[in-house]
């Protein structure tokens, strides 16, 4: 760690991660451990197979069914 409380892992780890200059990364601390993960670009997002499929009328139907369970 260095003296301003940076922390630089090692080479090897940031290859095994994909970390690369400039990656966005997230920090959580899991019952007394950090937790250290890259944070996906749009791109690589987009690239990834949908977890779930559904089409622009069955997303409204939802929001709308969504809505007015959260007002009543």
């Amino acid at each position: 760690m260095g003296s301003k409380g940076e922390i630089f892992p090692p080479k090897e780890i940031r290859e095994k991660l994909g970390l690369r200059p400039r990656t966005r990364i997230k920090y959580e601390v899991k019952e007394g451990r950090l937790v250290v993960e890259a944070i996906p670009t749009l791109q690589e997002v987009m690239k990834e197979t949908p977890a779930v499929e559904t089409t622009v009328d069955e997303f409204k139907k939802f929001r709308k069914e969504l809505s007015k369970k959260l007002e009543s």
